[in-house]
Formats: C-alpha cells, sequence, structure tokens
C-alpha cells in the first residue's frame, strides 16, 4: 500500500463518506465535483482499492472505506490538534511576556543577562517590565496581569505557584543615621523589640510578617510606625523618624543615601528573592523559557 498519503485526500475522503453525495462534499469543501470525483479515484488508485460504491442513486462505503473511515477522522483530528499545537508556540514565540516585580532586580545585571539568554532560544519574543506595588506580593501574578514576576519570599497561597530563587541576602536593619541604634557597628534583633517598625500594607499577608520578623519576636506583637508601599515612601519614613525596618541587603543601596544608615542585625534569617509564576502556566513555552534563562543566569 503506498503511505504517501497527504491530509487533502483524507479530507475529500472523509467528506464524501459523511456526506454520502459527491456533490454536496464538493459544496463542503468549496471545491467543484468533478475535482472532488478526480481527487478521490487518484486516492483509491494509490491504495489499490475502491472506497466508495457508485451509481446513479447513491453512493455508499466499501467494506474497505468502512475500515479506513475512523483512521481517517482520527490522523485528521490528530494532526488538527498538532497544527493548533505548533500556531500556539509560534505565537507564543512572538507574544509578549510581561515580567512584574515590586523593586528593581537590579542583582548583577540579572535582567539584561536573562533577556540575553532569553533571545537566543525565542528571538521574537519581547518582555515588559511592569512595576507594582508592595501591598500586591505576587507583583500582579495574583490577578493575572504580569506571566512571571520578581517576588520576596514567602507569597501568599504558595500552593498556586512555582519559583527559582534569584537570591538569599541578610536583612539589615535601615534606621535614620541620628538614631542611637546607628552608633552600633551591628544590632541584634532582641534589641529591638521595642523599636517602632514601618510596615508594608497588610494586603501583603505574609510578607508583611516577614519583614516584621514575627518569628524573631516570641509572640510579642510590632509597633507599628507607620506603613509603606514603596521605596520613596520607606525613605519618607525613616527621614521623618517614624521607623526603623529590616530590608535585604541587596536593596539597602536604594534608601541609604542622606540621612539614612543600615546595620547588620543577628537573631534574623535571611530574605529570599524568587523569580515566580503561576503553576497553571508552567507548560506556557514563553514561561518556561523565561524561567530557564533566570536559573541558568543564576546559577540554580
Amino acid at each position: 500500500m503506498a503511505l504517501d498519503v497527504h491530509t487533502r485526500d483524507l479530507r475529500y475522503f472523509l467528506a464524501v463518506a459523511e456526506e454520502l453525495h459527491f456533490t454536496r462534499a464538493a459544496e463542503r469543501l468549496h471545491v467543484s465535483q468533478p475535482a472532488l470525483s478526480k481527487q478521490v479515484r487518484a486516492l483509491e488508485q494509490r491504495l489499490g482499492t475502491a472506497l466508495f460504491r457508485r451509481d446513479q442513486h447513491r453512493v455508499a462505503l466499501t467494506t474497505a472505506g468502512h475500515a479506513l473511515l475512523p483512521h481517517a477522522r482520527e490522523l485528521l483530528d490528530g494532526w488538527a490538534r498538532g497544527a493548533d499545537a505548533l500556531a500556539a508556540a509560534k505565537a507564543e514565540q512572538r507574544s509578549t511576556l510581561t515580567v512584574g516585580m515590586s523593586t528593581s532586580p537590579a542583582r548583577g545585571g540579572l535582567l539584561p543577562a536573562v533577556r540575553s539568554r532569553l533571545g537566543t532560544t525565542h528571538p521574537q519574543a519581547t518582555t515588559r517590565l511592569r512595576q507594582v506595588s508592595w501591598d500586591d506580593p505576587t507583583a500582579g501574578l495574583a490577578d493575572g496581569s504580569t506571566d512571571v514576576a520578581f517576588v520576596w519570599l514567602p507569597l501568599p497561597d504558595p500552593h498556586r505557584y512555582d519559583w527559582t530563587i534569584v537570591a538569599e541576602e541578610p536583612r539589615l536593619l535601615a534606621l535614620p543615621a541620628a538614631h542611637p541604634l546607628a552608633a552600633r557597628p551591628a544590632l541584634d534583633f532582641a534589641d529591638l523589640l521595642d523599636e517602632p517598625f514601618l510596615a508594608l500594607p497588610p494586603d501583603a499577608g505574609p510578607l508583611r510578617d516577614h519583614w516584621l520578623a514575627l518569628d524573631a519576636r516570641d509572640g510579642r506583637p510590632p509597633r507599628i510606625g507607620a506603613e509603606v508601599a514603596g521605596v520613596e515612601e520607606t525613605y519618607e519614613a525613616l527621614i521623618a523618624g517614624l521607623g526603623v525596618c529590616l530590608v535585604a541587603a541587596g536593596n539597602a543601596p536604594l534608601i541609604t543615601h542622606d540621612g539614612v544608615t543600615t546595620r547588620p542585625v543577628t537573631g534574623v534569617g535571611p530574605s529570599r528573592y524568587a523569580l515566580a509564576w503561576r503553576r497553571d502556566d508552567a507548560h506556557r513555552p514563553l514561561v518556561h523559557a523565561y524561567a530557564a534563562a533566570c536559573r541558568a543566569t543564576v546559577g540554580g
């Protein structure tokens, strides 16, 4: 049996088999009836058997036609699914990936390095950066406004997300340079329990608790001096003496200027910065590729 049958031949065969009428099948396929008849006869010749019985009154499938019919449907359905998957993959490669962040991941040129790696596998893809307020600890992942995001752990509803760690950094204490504690070269968190702290908005959930170091307070509630939702607000609140705050070492340069300083602090664990994405999107080629490029860049 010849094996070089085209999908067009199978589509023509299927239309006639389902309509059992060459004229109606030709109208369904938007071809002429003589062209369809010629194509079906050519298919029968290649297969070495008749697929239809024809007379002046009716068209019927032969035994060979009945045998071929379910396989023709399966092959055409499979090819349609394959064509859809290919189109989706091509569209994905050309699409724009929205990258969320609450603070800039400027660590060691991370963003341009990831973008460069992504360009080698998806040259037609583009990335769009979106700055998100600190009251959304998922940096846009939760509401779907971003596709991947640079976030601080822990995340709320962690079962919804996957992530790869970008950096693990000690938490420092940020405070006004004129604060009495600034005279010390290093601090223990136990000495800070009575200090007013700057806090993220309540919507930040477990991330608010992390930066208040609730796990290091032995059950003592923190004193909240002010709530902050961005770098500028944090700096202004520190300068105003409204409180102190923990900050990741990599973010310290964002606020340590003109009257604000940082000190090492013991008694609290490190902070973890990660690239995260929704688990439901893990199959998306561009999301997968961006995560892989990020892992390769940070060596994880």
